[in-house]
């Protein structure tokens, strides 16, 4: 093995295991407070109510308040309570969120006609698509041409700086009038929330093409859209791609927002009744299901990239 390959191979389990590593670590932190009782436990998990009338078993009390009615029970000669070190209850164990994991596929809800997890994710997928889907449809043409002729960007750039510090959700109240009250909207705010970024960022690739190659070609009398299609598409095309990767993220961070307009839907709705009802291990199970699966897309697509373009590097060091 040449020494390139060896260099190459151990750059590579550095990088997967430094990987692996940020996700051990909050990990790590996370069982520590979670485990060790005497990190962070604030509060106090009844297991002897004792003399204390109102004491369940299980109960969480905070630690202040157990200590006074056990010396209240011990003043009284009552029987004395006693607890161990726990969590608030909005702070479940990595163990109990793995349970939540398993059982929200497995488990039938228990609010009646309640949606399943796997069916409110799929729900909030399907919104992602159509509205990431919709915003690039607009949004990639737009950033080229703004990208590629000064004119064009000079009449557009503007008012799309302007549009885009606009918050999307406040555009809610607007789209549930025009669009209705279910998946119209949720839609729409997932499309506005990335379409005015898309083209600026876009427009800004474009731009990195080197202007030598675009002279070149109209030397060579490519005009219109032979210049776009021939020369600037393929030209930022690697560029382009990571970008879109990028840009997907932004549309998930959009999500639990727009599910919350109209109708309630999606995993966002299954995360708001998980809440009401205190059930935070699924909460913690539901959120983390989001980030797999926008993580998970992401990796799948960067190497689907290294593979469409393999002479891009930066496709590499990511």
């Amino acid at each position: 093995m040449s020494l390139i390959a060896k260099l190459t191979d151990s750059e590579t389990r550095k990088r997967a295991l430094l990987g692996i590593g940020s996700f051990l670590l909050p990990l790590l932190v996370w069982s520590l407070v979670s485990y060790v009782p005497f990190i962070w436990h604030p509060k106090v998990e009844v297991t002897v109510p004792g003399g204390v009338d109102y004491f369940q078993v299980g109960m969480l009390v905070d630690r202040v308040q157990f200590e006074d009615e056990v010396a209240y029970a011990r003043e009284q000669h009552l029987a004395l309570p006693a607890g161990k070190p726990a969590n608030p209850i909005y702070l479940p164990a990595p163990h109990e969120v793995a349970k939540a994991f398993y059982t929200g596929f497995t488990k039938p809800p228990v609010q009646k006609d309640a949606p399943w997890l796997h069916e409110s994710l799929w729900h909030s997928i399907q919104i992602i698509f159509w509205g990431f889907l919709i915003s690039s449809l607009i949004g990639v043409p737009l950033g080229i041409l703004a990208g590629t002729y000064t004119t064009f960007a000079r009449l557009s750039e503007p008012f799309i700086e302007y549009f885009r510090y606009l918050p999307a959700p406040a555009f809610g109240a607007l789209a549930v009038a025009i669009l209705g009250i279910y998946d119209g909207p949720k839609i729409a705010i997932i499309v506005i929330g990335t379409l005015f970024q898309q083209v600026l960022i876009i427009a800004n690739t474009t731009r990195k093409l080197e202007a030598t190659i675009i002279e070149a070609a109209r030397t060579l009398g490519a005009r219109g859209v032979k210049l776009l299609t021939k020369v600037v598409v393929p030209g930022i095309l690697p560029d382009l791609y990571r970008d879109q990767r990028i840009l997907l993220g932004w549309a998930w961070t959009y999500l639990i927002v727009a599910e919350l307009i109209g109708t309630s839907s999606g995993i966002t709705f299954y995360i708001t009744q998980q809440a009401r009802y205190q059930h935070f291990d699924n909460v913690y199970a539901a959120i983390m299901i989001i980030g797999i699966i926008g993580f998970g897309t992401d990796l799948i697509l960067g190497g689907l990239g290294r593979r469409l373009f393999p002479w891009d590097r930066a496709q590499d060091r990511r």
